[in-house]
């Protein structure tokens, strides 16, 4: 990641199977690091786990610990499909005697996190023109997150030139209540792999280019 011509840190994120007995289950865990110059302004240390189907990618959970600068905050979203509730639980590590926030909000049976969202995205069919379209939770009330399919265009990284879609999030409702823009370039092959994202906002623009991928061994072939 950079900021400008900083270096700014280092993103990765990790899909692992956390399935148990009957219960059938994903878990993208995403790591975001300060470090450089960046780290003299503000030191970020912050972990996302999101827990979604994989057979719907409804999310079913995300626990975040933050630590930005003087920010520190654990919280855990639940996301009960059944009583069509989001039920978060937030506490502010620097306010150790407080007590911990609660707050309900109503959802529709499906929603996106912030971290599953990425992966929606990706299982969806591209297309220059067209537009993606998912419920996002946050903990707060639900929005709508038009992502526009904008056009395709090659992309220089570490792993060599790649082919992409372009693609812009549009989100309604107030989720994101910065202003600026991002932009994210996925693989135009069956993975669909983030290759670059790039937040324009009123400091800058911050930009993670896509630097390794690695996928786990396959299983050893079965004994007869």
């Amino acid at each position: 990641v950079t900021w400008s011509v900083f270096r700014a840190g280092v993103v990765t994120a990790t899909l692992q199977d956390v399935s148990s007995g009957t219960h059938e289950a994903y878990e993208a865990i995403a790591t975001a690091k300060s470090d450089g110059f960046v780290s003299l302004l503000m030191d970020v240390d912050n972990e996302f786990r999101s827990l979604f189907s994989p057979q719907t990618l409804c999310s079913q959970r995300i626990i975040k610990k933050v630590r930005e600068g003087h920010r520190h905050k654990d919280s855990i979203i639940v996301f009960d499909s059944v009583r069509k509730l989001a039920l978060l639980d937030e506490r502010d590590l620097t306010l150790p005697g407080a007590p911990a926030k609660h707050v309900e909000n109503e959802i529709p049976p499906c929603v996106e996190d912030v971290v599953g969202a990425f992966y929606y995205i990706r299982r969806q069919h591209f297309e220059v023109g067209h537009n993606i379209e998912l419920p996002m939770n946050d903990g707060s009330k639900t929005v709508q997150v038009v992502v526009e399919v904008q056009a395709r265009e090659k992309v220089q990284t570490p792993m060599g030139t790649i082919d992409t879609f372009r693609v812009e999030p549009k989100v309604f409702n107030g989720l994101l209540r910065r202003k600026g823009r991002m932009l994210i370039w996925f693989s135009a092959d069956d993975q669909h792999l983030p290759v670059r994202i790039k937040a324009v906002i009123a400091v800058g623009a911050i930009t993670g280019t896509l630097r390794s991928v690695t996928h786990p061994a396959p299983p050893p072939p079965a004994k007869h």
